[in-house]
């Protein structure tokens, strides 16, 4: 039998978030869903290394984005990858984080298929950010 996970997912756009969240619990994971900052670090401290890994959108509407809750992660070993449309705004930032992406648009269930695969140790075949 396949592992369960618990999987954080964080993501401003509804529709994206409901997509992800239904492949994810195909999967059989367990989903905590997050669409700011505030939400995202509340479930991070309800179920802290209970959360196996996570899917984070980088640009969060209002200017915001999810460097807070990529550095809580990275703090507390949990893996993620970043799972963005707006790379050219982001460009220093996100390699900041050293963390796999995956670009948008991309199907929810190649994402929930890295993210799985990143947490496993693999390299996800998630692109890793390279300027162009």
């Amino acid at each position: 039998m396949a592992k369960s996970y618990t999987i954080l997912l964080l993501e401003d756009e509804p529709l994206i978030l409901m997509d992800m969240e239904f492949a994810a619990e195909d999967r059989g994971c367990e989903v905590l869903t997050a669409t700011n900052c505030d939400t995202a670090q509340r479930h991070i401290q309800r179920h802290g290394a209970g959360i196996d890994l996570a899917i984070l959108d980088v640009s969060l509407g209002e200017g915001l984005t999810c460097f807070p809750v990529a550095h809580e992660l990275d703090r507390l070993k949990i893996p993620y990858i970043l799972h963005s449309g707006d790379l050219d705004r982001h460009n220093e930032r996100i390699r900041e984080l050293d963390a796999e992406l995956i670009a948008k648009p991309a199907s929810a269930d190649k994402v929930i298929a890295a993210a799985i695969a990143h947490s496993q140790g693999a390299d996800a075949q998630a692109v890793h950010f390279v300027a162009e």
